[in-house]
């Protein structure tokens, strides 16, 4: 298999800054180095200085594209493939390839190339990265449609920030080095004010600085180094889910503002032998204080609390832990460990803080532990050292008081350890904490002693006695500590579920569902993942929803996957999970399977009507259609009977007219036929639509192809850049044709039917108008494409003027691509 190609990357705070011009100037160094270096594409902007640094290296030819008329040039990748260059110089990463293309953005033409063993080196401003895109909005005014998943540009092997001051870049637009003379003065007013170039910049630096931290971790992984470096300041709080939770924040949050540039870390560890069971609302809470004080909040499971903590400190590179001081009684202490002691223990050279909080202040009696979550291989562990410490200890003590204790009460003591033995460990260290306890009683408290031998008769039933009690007792107690673990365990897993159907109830979206999955389970991240059905022999996935830090795209990029159905599945990244949590983590999934399936259905139901007036509806919509289909055979049938009818003794122009009429009359009859047939099936539930992002403009390419010469003279005025939208590419296309082919029908003589286009919250808005359209005619053609619009998620309404003649409007609305759906796994 060919080794993947390495890709760098110039990274620029704003245009003007050189980025184009080092790339340049690094493919020059490369040739002079013996490297094969091509150009696939550079856009010089008219800079001299760039198109001379280009002149000397080879330039594949570019590929041109035609496009509403026009004509335009994009990087031609198979020429670039067939010449396979060691290296190829490509400008603009997140450029918008002109539809056509043969990907829709440029970074997908440089993963082509890097997948084929060649390198790539490219250039990118910070304005077009997703995460940053409305923060630059904010600070510019400008909102960029030219974006790149920041996952592209972090596979990166090598990012160089191109850095200069904003009075350099200035300088440069004076001299007219960025922009020819008549945009100098707007942009200097306005895009490169000292304040929007100086905030780019702090942002291009921030970002460059966490890619470097996270190639830090990298690095430190790869060779094993676990101690933290202190290359800078980070806070970790523990949060437990308790009321002090916000103290420890506050506290940790002074901690940070004492040195800039330090962050703050929230984490909480779940334990690993059942779901998480603390109060929900606690945490949303204190999750919600950390991150108004700038930091981030973060949930794991692990079995042990301390190695959980420590795991994810030595990971991150935290410098400082803030804990509480711990709430357990003395006993408990003993018994399970203290967090705040092994975490300074075990913490090595992170500093740890323990702060002190009204939640801790009766945590110094002496008390019972409380029987805990599970019985599994660590509390049995727990429970069998427990005892092996607490039994001897006793009988020391036991024996140092031999003279004031009698075997009654020598046999109570011994009877109290093994209640505590089984309260921790359950039924098995019980038993055999009172065959040991029995034992001991024998060797060191009846005569003769230090012998297993009995001398005396109340002794042996004494001891039997004890040993039956013991049993009986450790039996008790171990079935509760069983059945507190299984209600537990029930009540967790509830609440799982509980939270996750009310959240549905409550209408929350499909990201936000996912996210709650993820901290119930305490997981990395979590990628709700859907099948492109028409990729069967090579599988598409597509992010319907995703939670966490770098959820997986694709299957078999996860640690954990639960198939939904046979298109739709949930994956997961993180630590593994029991037999029992999978179970309820494959609930979880079908519960947000259902998510999915409602999102998609409800608009379909909203717009269907009920009952007779919405039947009455359809009938009438099938009438008018039938109707007018009949008009349209009916002047097929004209038209050729006529062309027939002495055909030799028409001149040709008039021959010319009527096959011309009749072949526009059949493709209308074509058109409604379709439109009846979809109708129809969309009625009777059998119409299956996939909704996926598309490409308006490739779909109206389609559809003037498809009108002929009649949509030549259609105006179409659409922005440059138009976002994608979530449509059957198939069936919007049948959609526009009529409602393009019925405007031109309506319009009058001489009049050109326009198309405008616009976005409007998070829905595209086309609306079609003629001038001077009749508007006494029904519509029958648009109801069934309003039903189809419907169908999709859209509107589509029509409107006609006050008076005859005076217009008709056609508006059609599209819900847009959301966020998390714009990049599919490969």
């Amino acid at each position: 298999m060919e080794a993947r190609g390495k890709l760098r990357i110039y990274l620029g705070a704003a245009p003007g800054v050189g980025k184009t011009y080092a790339m340049l100037e690094e493919g020059r160094r490369l040739r002079a180095q013996g490297t094969d270096v091509v150009i696939g594409f550079v856009e010089p902007h008219g800079r001299r200085p760039t198109a001379a640094m280009a002149e000397g290296t080879e330039t594949v030819p570019r590929r041109a594209v035609l496009h509403r008329g026009a004509e335009f040039t994009e990087m031609d990748v198979d020429a670039v493939l067939a010449r396979r260059p060691q290296v190829a110089l490509v400008d603009e990463l997140a450029h918008t390839n002109v539809p056509g293309s043969r990907n829709a953005k440029r970074w997908q033409d440089v993963e082509e190339l890097l997948d084929a063993g060649i390198d790539v080196v490219t250039t990118l401003n910070v304005q077009h990265l997703e995460s940053l895109n409305d923060v630059v909005t904010q600070i510019t005014g400008v909102r960029q449609r030219e974006r790149l998943p920041d996952e592209v540009a972090r596979r990166a092997d090598q990012i160089e920030l191109v850095d200069l001051p904003p009075e350099a870049v200035r300088r440069r637009m004076t001299h007219g080095d960025i922009y020819p003379a008549d945009r100098i003065e707007a942009a200097l007013t306005h895009y490169f004010r000292v304040g929007n170039l100086t905030a780019l910049r702090e942002l291009a630096l921030l970002w460059l600085a966490d890619r470097v931290e996270e190639g830090l971790q990298r690095y430190r992984a790869e060779h094993g180094i676990a101690a933290p470096w202190e290359t800078r300041e980070r806070v970790l709080v523990g949060l437990t889910g308790g009321r002090e939770g916000e103290t420890l924040v506050r506290r940790a949050a002074r901690i940070t503002a004492r040195t800039p540039g330090s962050e703050l870390l929230a984490l909480h560890v779940t334990p690993g032998d059942a779901l998480a069971d603390t109060d929900p609302t606690l945490l949303a809470g204190q999750r919600a204080l950390v991150e108004s004080l700038g930091g981030s909040y973060h949930q794991t499971t692990a079995d042990d609390v301390v190695q959980g903590l420590l795991g994810f400190a030595r990971a991150e590179n935290i410098t400082q832990i803030v804990l509480g001081a711990g709430r357990r009684g003395l006993l408990g202490s003993l018994l399970r460990g203290d967090v705040g002691r092994r975490t300074i223990r075990e913490s090595g050279p992170i500093d740890v803080h323990v702060v002190t909080h009204e939640e801790a202040a009766g945590a110094a009696g002496l008390a019972l532990p409380r029987p805990g979550r599970g019985t599994g291989r660590k509390r049995f562990r727990l429970a069998m050292a427990g005892a092996a410490v607490l039994l001897p200890a006793l009988t020391a003590v036991l024996t140092a008081l031999r003279d004031r204790l009698d075997l009654s009460s020598d046999l109570v003591l011994y009877l109290l350890a093994v209640v505590v033995v089984a309260l921790v460990g359950g039924l098995g260290p019980a038993l055999l904490a009172a065959f040991a306890a029995g034992l001991l009683a024998d060797y060191f408290f009846t005569a003769p002693v230090h012998t297993f031998g009995i001398e005396r008769g109340n002794d042996i039933l004494a001891l039997t006695v004890f040993v039956v009690v013991a049993t009986l007792v450790g039996t008790a107690a171990g079935a509760v500590t069983w059945r507190t673990y299984q209600a537990t365990r029930a009540t967790a897993e509830a609440r799982a579920l509980s939270r996750l159907a009310t959240a549905m109830m409550h209408g929350q979206d499909l990201p936000a569902l996912v996210e709650q999955l993820r901290e119930n389970f305490g997981l990395a991240a979590v990628s709700l993942l859907e099948r492109d059905p028409g990729s069967a022999a090579r599988p598409r996935w597509f992010v319907v929803a995703s939670a966490g830090e770098r959820p997986p795209e694709r299957p078999y990029d996860a640690d954990l996957e639960s198939p939904v159905d046979e298109h739709l599945t949930l994956a997961a990244r993180g630590h593994g999970l029991s037999a029992e949590d999978q179970g309820i983590f494959a609930a979880c999934a079908a519960q947000l399977g259902i998510a999915h399936a409602h999102g998609r259905i409800a608009p379909r139901a909203a717009g269907t009507g009920t009952g007779e007036a919405a039947e009455r509806s359809r009938a009438m919509s099938l009438a008018m259609a039938v109707r007018d289909l009949r008009a349209s055979l009916a002047a097929i049938s004209a038209s050729l009977a006529r062309l027939a009818d002495r055909a030799g003794s028409r001149p040709p122009g008039e021959r010319t007219r009527l096959l011309t009429a009749a072949q526009r009359s059949a493709r209308r009859a074509e058109r409604l036929a379709g439109d009846l047939d979809d109708l129809g099936r969309l009625h009777a539930g059998a119409l299956e639509l996939h909704l996926r992002p598309v490409d308006v403009g490739e779909v109206l390419t389609t559809v003037m192809d498809d009108l002929g010469p009649g949509g030549r003279t259609i105006s179409v005025s659409f922005p440059e850049e138009l976002p994608d939208v979530i449509a059957d590419a198939a069936v919007l296309a049948r959609v526009l044709t009529t409602v393009v082919a019925d405007a031109l029908r309506r319009g009058g003589p001489g009049t050109s039917p326009a198309l405008t286009a616009g976005v409007s919250d998070d829905r595209l808005v086309m609306r079609m108008t003629a001038a001077g359209a009749e508007t006494d005619a029904g519509s029958p053609s648009l109801r069934p494409a309003r039903d189809l619009t419907e169908a999709m998620g859209g509107t589509l309404w029509a409107r006609a003027g006050r008076h005859r003649g005076t217009g008709w409007a056609v508006t059609l609305t599209l819900p847009l691509v959301a966020r998390h759906r714009r990049a599919p796994g490969r």
